[in-house]
């Protein structure tokens, strides 16, 4: 039976991403209009049943007063149908005749005042199998039932991304119903300004006099009692007049040497249009060819090649302009300038990649008001970690910060670096009043217990005060020394565009927008996620907002919630440790001081993925209630785990704060340079009191991580936990330990196995090799000695940009107990190459592990096949970028529902019910897709569509910021070593 809660209990902690969290049994809100023999009374009722057991329930209720005037004692009336009778009730009195309930509220809350909620509970028994939710609240004898299920709205024009000229009329339309109803009008808005209305089906409206710029723009349904719904939102560019695009239109081009430049319009053309290329001033050493292209309704928006040429005949370096023009259209305009013949070809190479993905028409970045946020790709119809081209995540601002301090390297010029950094710290690491509420934090108690589970059908998990937990040691001293209890950390994923309209802590239209996805164990892939707000006001989803997807709780607060991405966060630091080294010795260190400073912070509160996620002691950790509590720093590891995350409630008079570690460590995610460079670097070191010696000791822990991990063939297997299966399981028996923590090969994530892919090899050995090369580390050295020989035997580099480097990975055995005095030689852990790809960002930063390792170890063969990569990718350049089609057969998935004999598939509990805020329905059934029903309006959509009706397996051309930033940075890196 379920015990009774604490009284006026609103702490519902931890909601926390890829941590194992919560949800309902079943759940009703219902709500109407006062009558008119009590007008002064408007009220809206939600009742979810929390548990279930045999022959009983628990269940809150929860009054609202939606009417301006306060409703001074209030009595809440309802019949049971089903024959329940209530068995014990909390925060008030009640009366029960029959199936006839009367309930009082408590001392403390017998009057509620306009806008306010007041809640209670109750356990009761059941007659029987049925257990039907009343449908006849009443609140002073005035109904609160009927309820009104909001419409559903969605855009069907313009595209998404589409342009038009200022003096274009812009069509807009939408679709709009209303299943218990009928839509009243649909209103049409450019941001916040609405531009009009339409009260009939087909719902359309011609938006003129849009002056040039860049919109939002979304369709707001409003149905036949008032409900609202705004639609996802697409982006919309106004320019000053149909436009001539020219990508980069900031181009360096060796001397002798030549350079692309992609063309197109930026607006379907009425007919054929000629373009002329011309130069406009400067010198004739520099040349485009053709002088003329010509577009036309088909072709306008397929980019066309003009090629770039200097003259190789010396002399001085020499500059150019060039307008590509055509009738009645905006002139493109080219500045061309040349570089040093001596030159690097990666030079050149960086700086033409660079200036693509600068370029605003490349559509790598958005542009809020002078700072840039970087899209995870430029295509929207993009589903991997994040489950959307236009999201964003900390994973791409580390790279944006690379890309510009890379630049800073070979141009001296540190203020898009500076810049970098300002656009991180105002949208991706969350301000002040994006976490009121730290101040609350109780490090002795940092966050109650609930277990992670291997399957989806397992959630929402209970949370469990009666395990114990241990203490946070480095939270005051990281108060005392910043002078904040606020975290300085990244939030691993944004919303850039607001597609899905949570917007900030529920207003449903700020841009960018903190959410996230994975919340339910090691089984959720992608494909199974339900999306959330980071902050959860219970504007959108159910009654409890979406909390009770993920945690069983007697109650739910409004709440907000970050997760870090450890790996992002110690790749900012890196780049920062390198930039400061970089512009100190060109006597600009002051210039990215203040930068490194705050690198230095975020290095210090990064020690957070250092530790057990509920503080508990590292080693043999098996059993929720018997693994002990930790104390002191015994609950840290000093390795990166895979997240660390921070919460607390919305309401600022609450007083609760929390946070969790992590105790899965993936050999991916360890950057042993970051931890050098927070141990060593006077410039980095933190000014908490034992921030320094934690990244020390982070170190020499990391490296031996790495080491124990290392097949016999050289590939590092996946990692270590102190919680098995997320719940301090018993692990399997023989599993080997790393001081105390047992071997996963798939740490945190299964479908797919977490170390199958090739590019974590890629990212941690890339940390490892530049540590190396910085500091000769012989411990570095002795892991890559054995990696990068397995590494190059199963790659192949050809010619006319054939490369094939490994792609998916498959691991046999275990490692040895990890013994420091005497380590293993792991002979009966092995690892294959299953099949081999061409992903360009990999293959990247697979190329700077080989560069940086041949830089210190003269080894000639790691430089001709890093080089030999680097001129493959070359073969793939595009317009805006470098890359190659992919066809990909998962987006058979799209429409998968829950598969109960599997486990896959979208997973809702039964009974529980919400919407997404375009009016989605959540609810068993659903798939990716039915949540996301956007996606339907990509203008790739089609592609994926005759796919699911049995067609040929989509391919597209994807630019993911990541890769290119990371291709970018790796000839700059050539440059740095050998140039």
């Amino acid at each position: 039976m379920r015990s009774r809660p604490l009284a006026r209990s609103t702490r519902a902690r931890p909601v926390t991403a890829l941590a194992a969290t919560v949800a309902l049994a079943a759940a009703v809100t219902t709500g109407a209009a006062p009558t008119a023999t009590a007008a002064a009374v408007s009220c809206t009722t939600t009742y979810k049943i929390s548990s279930e057991w045999g022959d009983g329930f628990g269940a809150t209720v929860s009054i609202r007063n939606e009417g301006g005037d306060a409703i001074p004692d209030w009595n809440l009336t309802w019949t049971f149908a089903d024959g329940q009778r209530i068995t014990q009730l909390w925060n008030g009195t009640y009366t029960q005749t029959g199936g006839a309930v009367s309930v009082r509220g408590a001392d403390w809350q017998r009057g509620i005042s306009p806008g306010a909620s007041v809640q209670f509970g109750f356990n009761a028994a059941k007659a029987g199998a049925a257990n039907r939710a009343p449908v006849d609240f009443k609140v002073n004898g005035v109904s609160c039932a009927g309820p009104n299920a909001a419409p559903t709205v969605r855009l069907t024009k313009p595209e998404n991304n589409a342009a038009f000229a200022v003096s274009s009329p812009i069509e807009l339309a939408a679709s709009a119903a209303d299943g218990d109803g009928s839509v009243s009008s649909v209103e049409f808005y450019a941001g916040t300004t609405r531009l009009g209305s339409d009260t009939t089906a087909p719902f359309e409206y011609t938006w003129t006099g849009a002056t040039a710029g860049e919109y939002s723009v979304t369709a707001r349904a409003i149905d036949n009692l008032g409900a609202a719904t705004v639609s996802a939102p697409v982006a919309v560019r106004v320019l000053a007049a149909p436009s001539v695009v020219a990508t980069p239109s900031t181009v360096r081009v060796k001397q002798g040497g030549s350079a692309g430049v992609g063309v197109k319009l930026a607006t379907r053309p009425a007919g054929p249009v000629t373009l002329n290329v011309a130069r406009t001033g400067g010198s004739a050493d520099l040349t485009a060819t053709p002088t003329t292209l010509t577009f036309d309704q088909n072709t306008w928006n397929t980019a066309k090649t003009v090629t770039i040429a200097s003259a190789a005949n010396g002399g001085t370096l020499a500059t150019a302009a060039f307008s590509i023009t055509g009738p009645g259209l905006t002139a493109a305009a080219l500045d061309v300038a040349e570089i040093d013949a001596s030159a690097s070809d990666y030079r050149a190479a960086f700086l033409e990649q660079y200036h693509k993905i600068k370029d605003a028409d490349s559509g790598y970045f958005r542009n809020f008001d002078g700072l840039l946020v970087p899209y995870h790709s430029v295509e929207t119809l993009l589903v991997e970690a994040p489950d959307h081209g236009h999201q964003t995540t900390s994973e791409a601002f580390s790279y944006y910060l690379w890309l510009e301090a890379a630049y800073g390297q070979l141009e001296g010029d540190w203020a898009p670096f500076n810049q970098a950094w300002a656009s991180m710290e105002k949208f991706i690491i969350p301000a002040h009043t994006d976490q009121p509420t730290n101040d609350k934090y109780n490090a002795a108690d940092p966050a109650t217990y609930a277990p992670e589970h291997p399957r989806m059908d397992r959630y929402p998990a209970v949370l469990d005060g009666g395990v114990p937990v241990g203490s946070d040691p480095i939270a005051g001293e990281l108060r005392q020394a910043y002078g904040t209890s606020d975290v300085y950390g990244m939030h691993w994923l944004l919303d850039v565009d607001n597609t899905y309209g949570f917007g900030r802590c529920g207003d449903g239209t700020t841009a960018p927008a903190y959410i996230n996805t994975y919340q339910r164990g090691s089984s959720e892939s992608v494909w199974e996620t339900i999306p959330q707000p980071s902050c959860d006001t219970f504007a959108h989803g159910g009654p409890n907002g979406y909390l009770d997807l993920f945690t069983k709780d007697a109650s739910y607060a409004k709440q907000w919630k970050y997760t870090n991405a450890p790996d992002a966060d110690a790749r900012a630091v890196q780049v920062a440790h390198l930039a400061n080294q970089w512009a100190t010795a060109q006597g600009k260190g002051a210039q990215v001081a203040d930068v490194v400073k705050k690198a230095s912070k975020m290095g210090d509160y990064l020690r957070y993925a250092m530790f057990d996620k509920y503080f508990k002691k590292i080693g043999d950790c098996v059993g929720p209630s018997t693994c002990p509590a930790g104390s002191g720093k015994n609950s840290s590891h000093y390795l990166m785990s895979w997240y660390y995350a921070w919460g607390g409630a919305t309401d600022t008079s609450a007083g609760w704060a929390w946070r969790i570690g992590d105790g899965a460590a993936h050999q991916g995610y360890q950057n042993p340079l970051a931890a050098h460079a927070l141990a060593n670097d006077p410039a980095l070191k933190p000014v908490s009191a034992t921030g320094a010696t934690d990244w020390a000791e982070s170190l020499d822990r990391q490296l031996e991580f790495l080491q124990w991990l290392q097949s016999a063939d050289g590939g590092i297997a996946g990692g270590a936990t102190n919680s098995w299966d997320g719940q301090y399981a018993a692990p399997p028996a023989g599993s080997p330990t790393f001081y105390g923590m047992y071997y996963d090969q798939q740490p945190v994530w299964h479908d797919p196995p977490s170390n199958r892919w090739f590019g974590f090899q890629a990212w941690g050995l890339e940390r490892v090799a530049a540590l190396y090369q910085l500091t000769g580390d012989e411990r570095a050295k002795r892991i890559l000695d054995k990696w990068v020989p397995w590494a190059i035997a199963n790659t192949t580099v050809g010619s006319g940009g054939d490369f094939r480097i490994p792609s998916d990975l498959e691991w046999t055995g275990k490692p040895d107990t990890w013994n420091p005095a005497t380590p293993g030689s792991n002979a009966n852990l092995r690892v294959r190459v299953l099949n081999h790809s061409q992903d360009v960002g990999v293959a990247a930063s697979y190329s700077k592990i080989l560069l940086n390792y041949a830089a210190r170890s003269g080894n000639a063969q790691a430089r001709t096949v890093g080089e030999g990569l680097l001129d493959a990718m070359l073969a793939h350049t595009d317009s805006i970028g470098i890359a190659v089609p992919e066809t990909r057969t998962d987006y058979n998935r799209f429409d998968d529902e829950y598969d109960s004999s599997t486990g896959e598939g979208v997973y809702v509990p039964p009974g529980w019910t919400g919407t997404m805020p375009n009016g989605d329905p959540i609810a068993a059934g659903a798939d990716f897709l039915s949540i996301r029903s956007f996606y339907r309006d990509d203008p790739q959509w089609p592609k994926v569509q005759s796919y699911l009706d049995g067609g040929a397996a989509p391919t597209f051309t994807y630019h993911r910021f990541w890769a290119q930033a990371e291709i970018a940075t790796a000839f700059s890196l050539h440059v740095q070593l050998f140039g």
